[in-house]
């Protein structure tokens, strides 16, 4: 047994009963449990219990051991003065009653073994959850995946909103740093930020209509134009320099990595690709915010390639034996939906439009489900995963709750842990 186990089994009222009486034998009737407090002070606000025939409205602190009251140094703190109930699991003093005459009730006969024996071995699970053992569907919330979605996007929805901040409400800009962040996947995400944040927005405007130009700029901030090796590197140096001169262009530069990447996923193609999308797509921003459906949102990124010098080669210079035009997969063009373009669409509408959330939801309803690590642990559990609504929330719980092992915040752990009648934790 924890303090935060107790204070969890409070605040959800997880007994076999709750026909308390307190150590002198009195009856004790919780009226209101009270507000779980978890910042200083007393674990409990503004509760009410009958006791004596008489009615009291204050605090109510948890214990292990009700010696604890004394050893935390309670007695002189005027943030417990208010104390009216002094929970603790085990009674073992009563030094505490004849100095500040607060009832003590004891709880460890009114919690169900089972309930700290399955607390304690999800604790101990070195598994890819700490409750796998015990994991089912049936604890799976009826409306998990949207709670756990709009969770996220609100999440997210601050973060832009600092950006937003940062750079003047521009919405355009702060859209183009998000989808680069995306296109640069879990390696480069950070450099691809830094590329795109390095300069100004509204000179990427100037230039984004000769697609050439644009691609110079990508490839000239990640610093791979220093030593061109044929006509066509020859040409994007000269842009390059062009640029840099007319714009008086930020020297530093952001190499990106290709360790541990598959050919198709090299950062040459991904900042080829993302040239030509906002090449193509002048008021990409608008049109996000425009589209009703998943089918929209993808059509501004379907048809979208590297550059034709890419149809032959990955890395510089280097030619490979087949051609063929690198377009945005299906699969990828869903990452950036997820990763860039709905968060950026949420933020925007969610103080104006009263169905923004219901319209994500929906969208998110319609993508196919990603197909990782995560989720193909989640599915071998027994978790339902049929679109990214599903694993998209699964990720997010999976990250928030079950891989920092937060089982007592965790809707799932709740309900495995209110039953008592499971014995197969082990």
């Amino acid at each position: 047994m924890n303090e935060h186990l107790l204070q969890y089994l409070w605040n959800h009222k997880i007994f076999t009963n709750t026909d308390f009486k307190d150590s002198e034998g009195n009856a004790v009737e919780i009226i209101d449990f009270g507000q779980w407090n978890h910042d200083a002070g007393p674990d409990f606000l503004n509760a009410k219990i009958r006791t004596r025939d008489l009615v009291f409205a204050g605090n109510i602190e948890i214990h292990i051991r009700s010696s604890d009251w004394i050893l935390h140094g309670h007695s002189e703190d005027p943030a417990y003065r208010n104390v009216i109930l002094h929970a603790v699991y085990e009674h073992n003093t009563d030094e505490f009653l004849s100095e500040q005459n607060i009832p003590t009730l004891e709880l460890k006969h009114y919690i169900h073994p089972e309930t700290v024996q399955k607390f304690s071995a999800i604790l101990e699970q070195h598994s890819f959850v700490p409750c796998e053992k015990l994991f089912t569907k049936d604890a799976v919330s009826l409306h998990f995946s949207e709670e756990n979605i709009l969770k996220k996007l609100d999440e997210k929805s601050f973060l832009l909103e600092y950006q937003l901040r940062k750079y003047r409400n521009d919405y355009e800009a702060v859209l183009f740093h998000q989808i680069a962040y995306a296109f640069g996947l879990k390696v480069n995400a950070e450099i691809f930020r830094s590329i795109a944040e390095s300069t100004d927005f509204r000179i990427l405007r100037k230039i984004s209509s000769n697609r050439q130009q644009l691609e110079a700029f990508f490839f000239g901030k990640a610093g791979w134009l220093d030593s061109p090796c044929d006509e066509t590197t020859t040409a994007w140096k000269r842009e390059f320099a062009f640029i840099t001169h007319k714009f008086q262009l930020n020297p530093v530069v952001f190499p990106p990595k290709f360790l541990r990447l598959r050919p198709p996923n090299f950062p040459t193609l991904r900042l080829s690709q993302l040239a030509h999308l906002y090449s193509r797509e002048k008021m990409l921003f608008s049109k996000i915010i425009q589209a009703k459906n998943n089918a929209e949102l993808k059509s501004l990124f379907q048809d979208i390639s590297a550059s034709e010098y890419w149809d032959n080669h990955y890395t510089f210079g280097k030619k490979t034996a087949k051609t063929s035009v690198k377009k945005l997969s299906a699969h990828f063009i869903n990452l950036i939906l997820l990763n860039a373009v709905l968060p950026v669409k949420y933020a925007y509408h969610r103080f104006t439009d009263e169905d923004t959330a219901s319209q994500m939801l929906d969208i998110y309803t319609e993508i196919p489900a990603e197909d990782n690590h995560i989720i193909r642990q989640w599915k071998n559990l027994g978790a339902e995963i049929e679109n990214a609504l599903q694993s998209q929330s699964f990720i997010y719980h999976y990250s928030h709750s079950c891989f920092t092992k937060k089982c007592l915040n965790c809707s799932i752990g709740f309900q495995l842990l209110k039953h008592h009648d499971r014995t197969d934790i082990y």
